[in-house]
């Protein structure tokens, strides 16, 4: 079976990612793990996450991919032992070094090379094979046949990871200079800016001070900015080609993010396994997949960079739903919630369990913790009951479509992908 792996920013995305479905992880310390906007893991919370992982017959990796420098690499041994003591179950590096430190103090754990590396030919995977990799995680930029050449000419034993959906860059597998010219903060150190999503102007050299739009409309141009990646409608293809772990991008996202996707690409993955080559999407996923926060979907690089389409009309992400609370329990009358977002009396509600299963109802009330009626649940986290005539399991997620006049493209910048 092939696996699904999700990201996990923090241990509730850990816990989400788990229960809606994924089958390994991938997770960073504070330092060396390329994602440095997110909250990520303090040594005591690997270590919990490693038990919960394992304790249900799933795996933790570790990401170590930066490009440590002279005075980092010397703490490197430090984050090494500290990981391998928790029982993570791989190391995913970008840097020889690093992969020589890890061969050195914890031998006896599995390396995978990462992304960043950029793994595009199958020479270049043997030489990981060779080095002493697990599996390669394949670069962005490769078709599905790049894929099938890399596996028809590797051993058997070493493992193909690819990215099925997520954010994609602009640079080749990431290795992008832009951020760190324009800000200071490298990409290549997990503290991107994204200045690719910016909206960008023309300036005449004799006219400083007068900007000109690029583009053909008022919308401007975002000549730099790429669709996200969705593999869902094609997933029986990506297992063709031989593929045996799924990547989930999104360390920098919420837990209500990686548990939808998760949970909507776990059912795209049993159903591409037992159908074969009679798959098609569900319904569903792709239902699902529009649910979250997401850019224009695109198949990326699969079928040829003629595909890996960019979107110059904007640099914003689309939110048509908006997450409201969390299922603490539930007793078959009484749901009891956390607030994640306001909600009142009136708006109509969706629930997504753990299994994928959506149910759409309107709460007739609202009790706050002490069991007093309201009308709303204005405030953060805050503990408030609803009626709700079905068992639903902890971890379900209340949400709500968002009004219409809401619903276009959001601007905003989101964090570091």
């Amino acid at each position: 079976m092939p696996e699904l792996l999700a990201p996990a920013g923090d241990l509730e995305c850990l816990e989400y990612a788990l229960a809606f479905g994924a089958d390994a992880v991938y997770a960073g310390l504070a330092d060396f793990g390329m994602r440095a906007g997110a909250k990520n893991f303090t040594p005591e919370q690997l270590h919990q996450g490693v038990q919960l992982a394992h304790s249900q017959g799933k795996k933790l990796y570790l990401t170590l991919n930066t490009t440590p420098t002279n005075e980092e690499i010397a703490r490197m041994p430090d984050s090494i032992r500290l990981a391998a003591q928790a029982g993570v179950d791989a190391f995913i590096v970008a840097d020889l070094g690093v992969l020589a430190l890890v061969k050195k103090y914890a031998p006896d754990t599995e390396v995978h090379l990462s992304t960043q590396v950029g793994i595009t030919n199958y020479m270049a995977a043997q030489a990981a094979w060779d080095m002493g990799a697990k599996r390669v995680v394949l670069a962005r930029e490769l078709s599905l046949q790049d894929i099938a050449t890399i596996r028809d000419n590797t051993p058997a034993e070493l493992e193909l990871e690819a990215f099925v959906h997520g954010a994609m860059c602009m640079s080749v597998s990431g290795r992008c200079l832009l951020s760190h010219a324009l800000n200071g903060r490298s990409a290549n150190r997990g503290q991107c800016t994204q200045p690719c999503r910016w909206k960008y102007h023309l300036v005449e050299e004799t006219r400083p001070g007068q900007c000109y739009e690029i583009g053909e409309n008022e919308t401007g141009s975002y000549i730099l900015n790429a669709d996200d990646l969705c593999a869902a409608p094609f997933l029986d293809l990506v297992l063709t080609a031989g593929v045996d772990s799924l990547k989930i991008e999104g360390r920098g996202k919420t837990f209500y993010y990686v548990a939808s996707v998760t949970s909507a690409y776990r059912r795209a993955l049993d159903a591409a396994v037992m159908l074969g080559e009679n798959y098609r999407c569900p319904d569903d996923v792709l239902e699902e997949l529009s649910r979250t926060s997401h850019r224009r979907y695109s198949p990326g690089f699969y079928f040829g960079p003629e595909h890996a389409i960019q979107n110059t009309h904007t640099g914003g992400y689309i939110r048509d739903w908006d997450l409201i609370a969390v299922c603490e329990s539930c007793d078959g009358e009484m749901a009891y919630c956390t607030q994640r977002g306001k909600f009142q009396l009136g708006d109509t509600l969706e629930a997504l369990t753990p299994s994928g299963q959506r149910y759409e109802f309107e709460p007739v009330f609202i009790l706050d913790e002490e069991g007093r009626p309201i009308q709303s649940t204005p405030h953060a986290m805050m503990k408030f009951s609803i009626p709700c005539m079905r068992m639903l399991p902890p971890k379900t997620i209340f949400r709500k479509r968002r009004a219409p006049q809401t619903q276009a493209p959001d601007t905003r910048k989101e964090e570091p992908v």
